[in-house]
């Protein structure tokens, strides 16, 4: 505490800006690491592991059979000015007539019509997305037309990752502070049962390089470094795992290659509203004054990142080489989670299926958030696991696994072609 107070003095008095953690050295390129220049000067280290294909794979009649797993999505959103959100399912196929519970009972729809969401709002509710009711005689109200109207009129082809099929890409991407590191074991676990996986460091994180300028480390700069990756290493079809805000640039992915993308995981994420970084946070504080709150912060980061704090959760910490980064960069990735277009809408436009997976004890995320974001989302299915907590993925490896695992296998069938009970989304008890 003493040396990082002083070394946070030495910081002010010489106006240069603390960088404690330096870039991994000891990462080598044949366990699976490769360095990936996104642009000059910026450097980011991926751990890719390519699986043997010794495995099964999918036969050709069980990929091409005709009409597998096709969803029809349509809906209408409309979004008014007084921030009433409106969502109508107008597909022929209700949704829980296609998703279908192993004990025959349909998981709760995701797609809802939130006619009566907000019911204390001063504005008149909408009627069918498109106009609002008249006020009750005497109240003078002025109508407010729609801010932003968006249909989504398609047919998604959902069909499951089984066996080492060689067009599947998992993606695994971390949040603030964090590294590739604490998808530890996940990567290991996914990538024995024969998936090619994929789990890059963020700028200037874990063993990542990036230069010491704030405008490095905003939302859109950091969301091109994973364009960059997606590109570099994506198959036909990709599955997108995102802890923290890390899922933001999921979505971020899944919007812009809706055809490439082929599920997401959202990992205490969060939402679904725009990213906006708050005015009276502590990472508002001058660097240096950071950088003598450096021990503080990584305290209150294992107090508030893990259910329990003991010996284990410690170790879980180091291990994952969380929480390692300068205060200069903590600072700017903070300061730079601004994404006005990240709203509502546009997490409702996305219609790839998504899971999400909360701990209980998450004092980051409120579950309520995570909530509204299955509300929003055109197929989602929430699981919440009681004893974890924000890093509930290192907290409870095996119960996020077998989650993650029961989804990328799930493959709805319509009611018409196959028998209801033949498949069923993710099953796990534990929420």
């Amino acid at each position: 505490m003493l040396t990082s107070i002083t070394e946070g003095i030495l910081c002010c008095l010489t106006g240069k800006s603390a960088n404690t953690v330096a870039p991994l050295e000891n990462s080598e390129p044949g366990d699976g690491f490769e360095f990936v220049e996104v642009k000059p000067g910026r450097v980011l280290r991926v751990r890719h592991i390519v699986p043997d294909r010794g495995g099964c794979e999918i036969s050709g009649e069980e990929e091409q059979r005709p009409g597998r797993g096709v969803v029809h999505c349509k809906r209408k959103i409309t979004v008014y000015r007084n921030g009433q959100l409106v969502i109508e399912n107008l597909g022929d196929v209700v949704r829980s007539e296609i998703l279908h519970c192993q004990n025959g009972n349909t998981e709760p729809s995701s797609t809802v019509e939130l006619s009566d969401y907000n019911s204390s709002a001063t504005e008149p509710k909408p009627s069918h997305g498109a106009e609002a009711q008249p006020p009750p005689a005497g109240e003078r109200r002025r109508k407010r037309r729609p801010k932003r109207t968006v249909v989504i009129d398609c047919d998604r082809k959902i069909s499951s990752c089984k066996g080492t099929h060689s067009d599947v890409a998992l993606f695994f991407i971390h949040g603030v502070g964090g590294s590739l590191d604490i998808w530890g074991s996940q990567l290991d676990f996914f990538s024995r049962l024969g998936y090619r996986v994929i789990a890059p460091d963020l700028a200037r994180h874990g063993a990542s390089t990036a230069p010491l300028i704030a405008a490095a480390y905003t939302f859109y700069t950091l969301a091109e470094d994973m364009r960059a990756i997606f590109k570099r290493y994506a198959r036909k079809r990709n599955i997108l795992i995102g802890h923290s805000y890390g899922v933001s640039f999921c979505t971020f992915l899944a919007h812009e290659y809706p055809d490439q993308v082929h599920k997401v995981v959202m990992v205490n994420g969060g939402g679904p509203t725009a990213l906006e970084p708050s005015l009276c946070s502590i990472f508002n504080l001058p660097t240096c004054v950071l950088h003598c709150l450096t021990p503080c912060l990584a305290w209150s980061f294992l107090k508030a990142g893990f259910a329990r704090q003991g010996a284990k959760e410690k170790q879980l910490l180091k291990e994952g080489n969380a929480f390692n980064v300068s205060s200069f960069v903590l600072r700017a990735m903070m300061s730079g989670q601004y994404w006005p277009e990240g709203d509502e809408v546009y997490h409702a436009e996305l219609t790839v299926p998504i899971l999400l997976v909360h701990g209980m004890h998450d004092k980051f995320v409120p579950i309520e958030e995570d909530q509204r974001m299955a509300e929003i989302l055109l197929i989602a299915f929430l699981k919440v696991i009681d004893e974890g907590s924000h890093m509930v993925m290192m907290e409870c490896p095996e119960t996020v696994n077998t989650l993650l695992h029961e989804f990328f296998l799930w493959e709805p069938d319509l009611p018409s072609e196959v028998p209801a009970a033949q498949d069923s989304p993710p099953s796990q008890d534990n929420k």
